[in-house]
């Protein structure tokens, strides 16, 4: 079987195709078509990747499950690593495609959503006051799934909505359809999460959702949603967190490119391109970004968690990837995996079942978010004839308003606040500080892969950094500084293991007066120790940029919190000798503080909403370790 004629001569004699995979991608005039055996694998490691002619090798089925390789939570419902070990590729033209496709409607009975809209609207108010407003996160995805049961041959269901998929869906990254003999998945997902080509490593994350009916978008709504600061925020904070992906993956993290506007059918997005260099193996890079944050959430790990306490069902595919990994002509390895978003899953016995996510961030609402969980079913459910088709563009009077000068005005402005080291490209050198070589830095990650950006901006400045856990941070001789860095949790709950571990830390680094940095929890954990009080705040401080004042200069800088220690008075006398304080003028939070070799702050330096972080780490290296500070053009002063 090498087109889909053959499938459909298959179909009609009532034979078994065997394991296949059609798959358009991004603005390509042809499918690929795959076929193979299939089989399962126990980790992402075991995935064959064999040398030889460049080509696909093998294309994976890699289920939310799996996110336990990292040894995150998750509810297991034993859905299976499947792969199909690629023994053909065919490439067949669009046009011969879509004339080959089913054309009949895909009748289905029985749909309706496992969770109906009332019960997860209050799913949402509890993750919003119990989990965001508590300090677990800055935002997590819940899910749902609607199911249903197809009437007739289950594959040529798949095929009828693949067709309807290509006709009628626009922007989508792969459109696709995988059949395994167990299952058959196919999808419109908009999304890339990771690639790898060349040793360029890319990922690309998605988030903001304008919700749409027409054949072209409403310009003045779309400028509007453009312009919220819900839809900016959010946006913003994924970007955070797959940058924290790029710092384990690229040799020197991501460089951010974009935004831009990714317009589908019924919907439109907002998006980034993050690129940078590596040399891990492809499945290495597949487990470390094991899975985007715009399908779970942030930090990743206590996300999980999460995830498992509401939504308490497994997730199958849904926020998985498809990977589909080769060789290029070189012999490298290449990777490219689009996340399982936006996509159908159908049993041999016809059960169908299409699972769909909303964000929820301290601006979200019950309704919207219910709201958006059908908007963005919208295109795989028309596909199934259990929504609306789109509306579709008249080609001679289509308008891409990506392309609309004021609509690439205010996406461009959204960079204006950004921290410049994201954005630019990076100069080995340009930021070191003198006098810094060879010094060592610790820093212990308290359950927030922010720190593998703390160490890239800490390694920009001259330190040679590693990172570990907090359960296993000893021993810490031979740093000359150790960075005590964020995590969720309440820092006020001492006598659980984390805040316990990371509070022996920081009391012993004091007492011994050895050079102490501590970041957002250690920050608070800091604080208490001095004796300061801390406080949850009413609002949390969540994916929230704000000026403030660090040390009399004023500082653009990210926050990550909902806790903070609260002071009267801008100096402490305390049993570690005096400490400054830059407190807030309206409640008194501590932003930083500075003692005698130690210091602490509330905000992420390392952030890309902190557009002075990396000035503020060279300020702070010059109070712990003597050595000069970066100008306010980001420039080392050497004096």
């Amino acid at each position: 079987m090498n087109r889909p004629h053959d499938l459909l001569a298959a179909l009609a004699h009532d034979a078994d195709p065997g394991p296949f995979a059609l798959v358009r991608r991004e603005g390509a005039a042809h499918l690929d078509l795959f076929t193979g055996t299939v089989r399962t694998a126990d980790r992402l490691a075991d995935l064959p990747l064999p040398d030889g002619a460049a080509g696909p090798r093998t294309l994976a089925l890699v289920p939310y499950r799996q996110i336990a390789e990292r040894g995150f939570e998750c509810v297991d419902d034993g859905t299976p690593l499947e792969y199909l070990a690629i023994a053909g590729h065919t490439r067949i033209a669009l046009a011969d495609a879509l004339a080959a496709l089913p054309q009949a409607p895909v009748v289905t009975t029985g749909a309706a959503f496992d969770v109906a809209d009332e019960e997860y609207a209050g799913t949402v108010e509890r993750v919003l006051a119990e989990e965001i407003g508590r300090g677990e996160g800055a935002n997590f995805v819940i899910h749902r799934t609607l199911r249903a049961t197809v009437q007739g041959s289950p594959l040529r269901a798949g095929l009828a909505a693949l067709r309807r998929l290509l006709v009628g869906e626009r922007g989508a990254y792969w459109t696709f359809l995988v059949c395994t003999g167990h299952r058959i998945l196919v999808g419109a997902s908009p999304e890339r999460h990771v690639s790898v080509d060349d040793g360029l490593v890319m990922m690309n994350p998605i988030s903001g959702t304008f919700r749409h009916a027409g054949a072209t978008l409403d310009r003045a709504a779309l400028l509007r949603f453009l312009r919220d600061p819900k839809e900016v925020e959010e946006l913003y904070m994924v970007l955070d967190e797959e940058l924290k992906m790029m710092a384990t993956v690229a040799e020197h993290g991501g460089q951010v490119v974009g935004p831009y506007l990714k317009e589908m059918a019924h919907l439109a997005h907002t998006e980034y391109l993050l690129a940078g260099r590596g040399s891990k193996d492809v499945r290495e890079v597949l487990r470390e970004t094991m899975f985007a944050p715009t399908v779970t959430g942030s930090p990743m790990e206590n996300a999980c968690r999460v995830i498992a306490r509401h939504e308490r069902s497994g997730r199958r595919y849904y926020s998985g990837v498809l990977a589909l990994l080769g060789r290029d002509g070189a012999g490298r390895q290449t990777l490219d995996a689009p996340i399982l978003i936006r996509t159908a899953e159908i049993s041999p016995t016809g059960e169908l079942r299409v699972p769909v996510g909303a964000t929820l961030v301290r601006h979200s609402t019950a309704a919207g978010e219910v709201a958006e969980t059908h908007a963005k079913a919208a295109g795989v459910l028309a596909a199934l004839g259990l929504a609306p088709q789109a509306p579709a563009a008249d080609p001679a009077r289509a308008v891409r308003l990506a392309d609309d000068p004021e609509v690439r005005a205010v996406l461009a402005a959204r960079n204006t606040p950004l921290a410049r080291f994201w954005l630019d490209q990076r100069v080995p050198g340009a930021t070191t500080l003198a006098g810094l070589a060879g010094k060592r830095a610790l820093i212990v990650d308290g359950e927030d892969t922010f720190t593998g950006m703390l160490a890239h901006q800490l390694g920009a400045l001259g330190l040679a950094v590693d990172v570990r856990p907090w359960q296993r941070a000893a021993p810490l001789d031979g740093y000359d500084l150790v960075v005590v860095g964020p995590g969720p949790g309440d820092p006020g709950a001492v006598a659980e293991p984390k805040m316990a571990a990371l509070r022996a830390l920081l009391a012993g680094r004091l007492a011994a007066g050895l050079p102490t940095l501590a970041v957002c929890l250690g920050h608070q954990l800091l604080a208490g120790l001095l004796g300061l009080p801390l406080h949850r705040r009413e609002a949390p401080y969540q994916g929230l940029q704000r000026d403030v004042a660090v040390f009399g200069t004023s500082r653009r800088v990210g926050f990550y919190s909902t806790f903070t220690a609260l002071a009267d008075r801008d100096r402490l006398g305390t049993r570690y000798g005096p400490v400054e304080l830059s407190r807030d003028p309206a409640d008194g939070a501590v932003h930083a503080l500075r003692g005698p070799g130690f210091a602490g702050v509330q905000f992420h330096p390392e952030s890309v909403l902190s557009r002075d972080g990396l000035a503020v780490l060279a300020d702070l290296l010059g109070h712990l370790l003597a050595r000069p500070a970066l100008t306010a053009h980001g420039s080392a002063d050497r004096g």
